[in-house]
C-alpha cells in the first residue's frame, strides 16, 4: 500500500499531506483513519501509547465516541526529509453539552510509502463557551474557503 504524497517532503507536499490528515480525522472514521498509519505504527497522545492499527483503531473508535460535533483544523509548522511538525486545534462537546477547544502539536515521521510509523502528540484543552466557538462548518471535511489556525488567530 502507497499513500502520496510520498517522502522525502516539500513544502507543497508537506501541507497536502498535513490537509489529507486533517479530512480523514474530520470524517471520525476510525477504520479509514487509520489505514494512514503503518501496521506496526506508534503513537504517544497524552497518557496513551497505542501500538498498531488494531489499538490505534480502538483508541479512535472512544475518542469520537465521547468528543461529539469534533471539528479540527491541522496547520504545517515544519518539514525536513521524512518528517512533518503540525499544530492544530479542535473543537468538540462532550455529552452534558460543555464545549471544548483542545490545542496542540504533532510530530509525525513516515515510512517510505507515505504511511505514518510514529504519531508524536502533545495535547491541552479548556472548556468553552458555545458561543466562543469558531468551526462551524458542517460535520465533515473543513470547506477550502474556511479559515485556517493563523488566520482565526489561534
Amino acid at each position: 500500500m502507497c499513500r502520496p504524497p510520498l517522502p522525502p517532503f516539500t513544502e507543497d507536499s508537506a501541507k497536502e499531506k498535513v490537509r489529507l490528515a486533517e479530512d480523514g480525522w474530520n470524517s471520525r472514521d476510525p477504520a479509514k483513519v487509520t489505514l494512514a498509519y503503518t501496521q506496526d505504527s506508534r503513537w504517544r497522545n497524552r497518557a496513551e501509547f497505542p501500538v498498531g492499527r488494531a489499538e490505534i483503531e480502538a483508541f479512535l473508535t472512544r475518542k469520537w465516541a465521547r468528543e461529539l460535533d469534533y471539528r479540527l483544523i491541522k496547520e504545517l509548522w515544519a518539514f525536513a526529509g521524512n518528517r512533518i511538525a503540525v499544530r492544530y486545534a479542535y473543537e468538540y462537546r462532550d455529552d452534558s453539552g460543555q464545549w471544548f477547544r483542545a490545542y496542540g502539536n504533532e510530530n509525525w515521521d513516515f515510512a517510505e510509502d507515505g504511511l505514518m510509523a510514529h504519531r508524536h502528540a502533545s495535547i491541552n484543552e479548556h472548556p468553552i463557551r458555545e458561543d466562543e466557538r469558531k468551526f462551524h462548518w458542517p460535520l465533515g471535511r473543513r470547506p477550502d474557503d474556511h479559515p485556517g489556525l493563523s488566520d482565526l488567530g489561534l
